[in-house]
C-alpha cells in the first residue's frame, strides 16, 4: 500500500502543475496548439486525468478502516482528521487552492459513520454518494457557457497581468479562489470523495490491495474503462452543452476505473514483497510531506523564480517540470530515508493527533 501511495503522491504532479500558472484557468493553449499538445492531452485523459487522485482517494478510504480495524474507535481518527482539516486550510489559504487535504478530511469524517456498515450497505452508499456527485456536476456544468480561452489573446494577457503584477495579488486571488473551493466541497467535491473512499473500503475487504482483482472484475473493469476512455476522447472537442457536461461525469468513471486497474498491476508486480519498489515504498511513507514540498517547489517556480513561464509553455514544458520535480522528490526521498524513519510533516500531524488525546484523557 505505501508503493502505491508513493506513485500516487508522485502522479499528482502532472496533473497539478497545470494549476501553478493561473488556477481557475488550468492548462491554456494556443489557438495552433502543437502536435505534442494534441498527444500528451490524450495521454493524460488515457493514464493520468483524476486517475492518481482518485487512486489516493481510494487508499485512504482503504487506509481509514485499517485504522479502525487497529483502534475499534473512531475518536482517536476524528483528532486526526481534524488536524488535516487545519493543515488543509493552511494549505489552500496560504498557498494553493488546488489543496485536497481539507477535502479528504472532511469526507473521512463523512464516511467514519459507515464503517461498521456490511458489505452490501457500503456498496448502496458509495453508489449513490458518486451518483449524486455525478450527477450534481453535470448540471453544473450544463449550465455554463463560456468561450474557449487562448493563450495568445489578449484576454489571457489580462488574466495574466492580474495575477503576476505582485505577490500579493497572487495572495488575493488565492485566498478568493480557496474559499470558492470551500464552497464547491459540500455542492461537488464531499460526494464524489466520500463514495471513492467507500470502494475503497470495500476493495481492502475484498482483499484487491493484497491479492488484486478476481479474473471476472478485471475484465470486467478492462472493458469499463475502454469504454469510458473511448467516450471521454470522443467529448474532448466540446466546450458548451451536454457534450461539455458530461465530460467530467465520464471522466470520473473512467479514473475510477483505471485507478482500481493500477492497483491490480501494482499489487500483482510487488507480489507483497517489501523489496520491490523500495524506494517509492519510501515515498509512500512521506506523501504528506512530499505533497507540500509539491506546492512550494511549483509556487517557487512559477511565482518568483520563472513568472514568464504561463505565457510560454505548452503541454510538454509543464510534463518536464513535473518530471524534474519527480526526480528531485525520488532523490530527496532516497537521502532522507536514510537518516529518518518519518517524514518531518508526517511527525507533527501525529504528534498533535496524540497531544490531542493525552490531554482527553
Amino acid at each position: 500500500m505505501d508503493f502505491i501511495r508513493g506513485l500516487a503522491v508522485l502522479g499528482l504532479v502532472f496533473i497539478n502543475c497545470y494549476s501553478f500558472a493561473i488556477f481557475e484557468l488550468n492548462y491554456t493553449p494556443l489557438t495552433t496548439p502543437p502536435l505534442s499538445d494534441k498527444i500528451l492531452q490524450t495521454l493524460s485523459l488515457i493514464f493520468v486525468e483524476g486517475r492518481f487522485r482518485t487512486l489516493f482517494t481510494l487508499l485512504f478510504g482503504a487506509g481509514l478502516y485499517i485504522q479502525f480495524q487497529r483502534q475499534q474507535c473512531i475518536e482517536p481518527l476524528k483528532k486526526r482528521l481534524y488536524w488535516l482539516i487545519v493543515f488543509g486550510l493552511i494549505h489552500g489559504f496560504l498557498l494553493w487552492a488546488g489543496d485536497i487535504l481539507f477535502l479528504y478530511g472532511v469526507s473521512a469524517l463523512l464516511v467514519l459513520r459507515y464503517l461498521d456498515y456490511t458489505d452490501e450497505e457500503l456498496k448502496s452508499k458509495a453508489a449513490f454518494f458518486t451518483f449524486v456527485a455525478l450527477l450534481a456536476t453535470a448540471m453544473i456544468m450544463l449550465g455554463l457557457n463560456e468561450e474557449p480561452l487562448y493563450r495568445d489573446s489578449p484576454e489571457f494577457y489580462q488574466i495574466y497581468n492580474s495575477y503576476y503584477q505582485s505577490i500579493g495579488a497572487h495572495f488575493s486571488q488565492n485566498i478568493a479562489m480557496s474559499a470558492y473551493m470551500l464552497l464547491a466541497v459540500p455542492i461537488l467535491l464531499l460526494w464524489a470523495s466520500a463514495g471513492f473512499m467507500l470502494i475503497g473500503i470495500l476493495a481492502y475487504k475484498y482483499g484487491v490491495f493484497s491479492k488484486g482483482l478476481s479474473k471476472a472484475l478485471l475484465i470486467k473493469l478492462i472493458i469499463l474503462s475502454a469504454l469510458f476512455i473511448s467516450l471521454r476522447l470522443m467529448l474532448a472537442p466540446y466546450n458548451q452543452g451536454i457534450g461539455y457536461a458530461l465530460q467530467e461525469p465520464v471522466n470520473e468513471l473512467a479514473a475510477l476505473c483505471v485507478a482500481l486497474l493500477y492497483i491490480h498491476l501494482i499489487v500483482k508486480l510487488c507480489n507483497n514483497s517489501a523489496q520491490i519498489g523500495e524506494l517509492i515504498q519510501q515515498v509512500g511513507r512521506l506523501a504528506f510531506t512530499l505533497y507540500i514540498s509539491q506546492t512550494i517547489m511549483q509556487l517557487l517556480l512559477f511565482k518568483v523564480f520563472f513568472p514568464q513561464w504561463p505565457l510560454n509553455f505548452n503541454r510538454l514544458d509543464y510534463w518536464l517540470v513535473a518530471i524534474s520535480l519527480v526526480i528531485v522528490q525520488l532523490i530527496f526521498t532516497a537521502v532522507y530515508c536514510r537518516h529518518f524513519k518519518q517524514g518531518p510533516l508526517e511527525y507533527l500531524w501525529r504528534k498533535l493527533a496524540k497531544i490531542n488525546r493525552e490531554k482527553i484523557a
